[in-house]
């Protein structure tokens, strides 16, 4: 049995190499989800096997948002340490993704080659993952409202990861943003051993809770919480008048960890990737290096340079996630840094096909300072008519361009933008790895 298992391995992986090499020689794409969609109807329990052979230690990264970025941070952090690190760089986070990472760590008869496996996974595929991988490490960072034709609520999620969670071995460390009910809430109900990561900066409060909130209820008895300030949504310091639901003590102080990406929210990106990190026993001078002198992922705050103009490319593809990227743009165009944004809205189904999530971003908050946005996308008429609704008694000066062809819009774009500020493009996912090829030449899946 033990040579038949051998021999259907080793056919798995060099079909997946062999799939691989073609896509990638032809340029079709990064080959990033095919091989192993293809090798696992080989060998069906193939993550399994693989996931087994990581010599110390697997940690998956779970949430609605930031995932991209805080794997590829925590990723340069052990790769100081000489590190050999297997990583879903691209994106690709559904099972077939995760199989395809791991199978391009082995060689031609599947033996992998791997200290650490750093997992992007998506949300909703979790508890499935948890069926057949055990990791020492499970990092989640927040749970939004993303794609709700797909996915649900987020209180149906939580009950999904706490169930595929238990089973888990009592040594296993769950790490969990504080500052969000939702998860603080399960990680006081696990058994495993749970540290919480959040900010404690007052001075980063928000004004007023957001119209794109989602968790401002308590999660054991479904009362309106009280929030002392929130961040960013409903991630916040918060209490329940009602029981004895508190949020729970943080096992990092936010103050003392460096930034250097733009956003509150990658704030949280840089503390949960220390703080796994520092779990595995990396030294905080390291780590604080290495956040300093972190390059963001591809279109999370990447900056690129086309023509001699500068472009920061901020992927808004939730109402939250495009309202802090709003919050962002913002502060650079109050010091006239910036007048022009381009918006590029997808509903292809990596962005989700419901695009009445705009209705719930501050898009108001963006036209306020004024300045030109180009429009465009497959939604580009939607976007266009959300922004004119924003504009209501607004006294600053407003220029909306609409270019149903993205080509010209990233072009109008780029001939509106001064050659001392930077252009902000806010694509949804699918825009976004359109953006990036239209702007490098390359593709990225």
């Amino acid at each position: 049995m033990q040579i038949f298992d051998g021999i259907r391995l080793g056919l798995a992986t060099g079909i997946a190499k062999i799939i691989t090499a073609t896509v990638r020689g032809l340029k079709l794409g990064a080959a990033s989800v095919l091989p192993g969609e293809i090798s696992r109807r080989l060998h069906p329990k193939l993550l399994k096997l693989l996931s087994q052979q990581v010599r110390k230690s697997i940690i998956l990264v779970v949430g609605t948002n930031g995932k991209t970025t805080t794997s590829l941070l925590l990723r340069s952090i052990l790769e100081t340490q000489n590190c050999k690190i297997a990583h879903n760089i691209a994106g690709a986070n559904l099972i077939n993704g995760l199989i395809t990472t791991l199978l391009e760590n082995t060689n031609l008869i599947g033996q992998l080659d791997a200290d650490y496996a750093i997992l992007e996974v998506d949300e909703n595929v979790l508890p499935l993952v948890l069926k057949d991988i055990q990791p020492q490490y499970i990092l989640a960072l927040n749970l939004f409202r993303d794609q709700l034709d797909r996915y649900g609520e987020v209180d149906t999620i939580s009950r999904r990861w706490q169930e595929a969670i238990n089973p888990l071995p009592k040594d296993t460390t769950i790490i969990l943003n504080g500052d969000d009910p939702t998860l603080c809430f399960l990680g006081q109900q696990l058994t495993q051993k749970v540290l919480f990561f959040g900010l404690n900066e007052s001075e980063l409060y928000l004004e007023e809770i957001p119209h794109a909130v989602d968790s401002i209820y308590c999660p054991n008895c479904k009362t309106l919480l009280e929030y002392k300030g929130v961040y960013l949504s409903h991630l916040g310091d918060y209490d329940c008048p009602n029981c004895s639901f508190t949020k729970s003590d943080l096992d990092v102080n936010s103050q003392e960890w460096p930034q250097i990406l733009i956003g509150v929210y990658n704030k949280y990106n840089s503390i949960a990737a220390g703080l796994v990190a520092s779990s595995i026993g990396i030294d905080k001078d390291t780590i604080y290096d290495t956040i300093k002198n972190f390059r963001a992922a591809f279109g999370r705050a990447e900056e690129l340079t086309v023509n001699g103009k500068k472009i920061r490319i901020l992927l808004s593809k939730n109402p939250v996630g495009m309202n802090e990227t709003i919050r962002a743009v913002n502060q650079i165009k109050a010091t006239g840094k910036s007048s022009t944004t381009l918006l590029v809205l997808n509903d292809r189904i990596p962005d989700g096909t419901d695009v009445s999530w705009i209705w719930d971003v501050d898009t108001e908050k963006l036209v306020n300072l004024g300045g030109k946005f180009i429009v465009s996308g497959d939604r580009v008429y939607d976007m266009a008519m959300r922004l004119q609704y924003s504009c209501d008694n607004l006294e600053t000066e407003f220029q909306l361009i609409v270019k149903e062809d993205l080509q010209e819009a990233i072009d109008t774009a780029l001939e509106n933008t001064p050659p001392d500020e930077t252009l902000h493009i806010l694509p949804t996912y699918s825009a976004m790895l359109e953006v990036r090829e239209l702007l490098t030449g390359r593709k990225i899946l």
